[in-house]
């Protein structure tokens, strides 16, 4: 009996994904909010860059803006919680559109800030 006890008790717990919890000290870290400068290098104008710069943030919730800069650049802001800003990061830096090749990405200006100061996040011309 308690052979068939301890077989079902590790099979009805394999059969749910096993999730690690972090602490609540990297919650908080996760969910501060930040503000932050970007700029993306390498062929980012004419790529629509900018279009799915807008549409990856939206999607991770992100507010904020980019534009072309007259050295051939896409220039943003974007404010978000830490973990959505680090997410952006990577794709600003690796993804960006399907078209767009990156050479660099520099980012500049990071803080903590309370509250977002931008409703959504825009392509400005």
């Amino acid at each position: 009996m308690i052979r068939f006890v301890l077989l079902a008790c590790l099979l009805f717990s394999s059969s749910f994904p096993v999730k690690l919890s972090r602490s609540a000290g990297e919650e908080m870290e996760m969910s501060r909010m930040l503000a932050v400068d970007f700029e993306v290098f390498g062929i980012v104008q004419g790529v629509f860059f900018r279009k799915y710069t807008q549409k990856r943030s939206k999607e991770l919730g992100l507010k904020g803006w980019c534009m072309n800069s007259p050295n051939g650049t896409v220039i943003g802001h974007m404010e978000g919680t830490k973990a959505q800003i680090n997410e952006m990061k990577q794709w600003l830096r690796y993804v960006g559109s399907p078209q767009s090749r990156i050479d660099k990405t520099e980012f500049r200006n990071e803080k903590e800030i309370s509250k977002p100061s931008f409703i959504n996040f825009e392509v400005r011309k």
